[in-house]
């Protein structure tokens, strides 16, 4: 079944704890973070304090996407607050393989993500090791904005290539996520659904899960 994973960037960030216990009470599967350094994305998010408060106040899985130069400086303070997933950008580093053996190594899911402007090849050699790849539907940054239909072509290539070589990698989808747009990604192959905005100000939180979940 897909799961779930609401974006605390969408939160109402002075009463966390409640909007995290709501998620949790809706059937949220996993917490999304999204974790931006003003540098590699135009946008500066929560840091490491927020993140291992966060850690403390939940116990389903937690997904760190790093939108961040140098993410493997990264990689033991995620795993020291128990993070489960842990994804980078194939742009932000000139070692990918080795990192995702590190993170690997470190008791984590590796991830790699795919900003809307880069195609599937250039993470293809990494597909056999990887434990999933986050598609990106918006361009990394900001939340709220429109779900890039271009998206779906690389969820279903990823798919039929993860069928062709009998990989077993994950295909998480991150951007403008709604009901209409969940549905799509689901169709084409996705396992794991990021819904920030959308989901935050759903009237019925738990109506709204399990609409994406489909």
């Amino acid at each position: 079944m897909v799961k779930v994973l609401p974006s605390l960037l969408a939160s109402d960030f002075l009463n966390l704890e409640s909007e995290m216990k709501r998620m949790e009470e809706a059937g949220a599967d996993i917490f999304h973070l999204d974790i931006m350094d003003g540098q590699f994305v135009p946008n500066i998010s929560y840091g490491i304090p927020v993140c291992e408060a966060i850690s403390k106040k939940t116990n389903i899985p937690l997904d760190v996407h790093l939108m961040t130069e140098d993410p493997e400086q990264f990689v033991e303070e995620f795993r020291d607050m128990g993070v489960d997933y842990l994804s980078f950008h194939i742009e932000a580093t000139p070692h990918a393989h080795r990192l995702i053996t590190h993170i690997q190594n470190n008791n984590m899911k590796a991830g790699i993500v795919l900003n809307p402007q880069t195609p599937v090849k250039d993470v293809e050699y990494l597909l056999d090791i990887v434990d999933f790849v986050l598609v990106m539907t918006v361009n990394p940054g900001f939340g709220g904005q429109s779900f890039i239909e271009s998206g779906v072509k690389k969820i279903a290539e990823l798919d039929s290539i993860r069928t062709r070589e009998n990989y077993d990698y994950l295909i998480e989808v991150d951007g403008g996520v709604n009901d209409e747009t969940a549905r799509v990604c689901r169709e084409a192959g996705a396992d794991l659904l990021v819904s920030g905005s959308y989901l935050f100000k759903a009237d019925n939180t738990k109506e709204t899960i399990d609409k994406l979940r489909g």
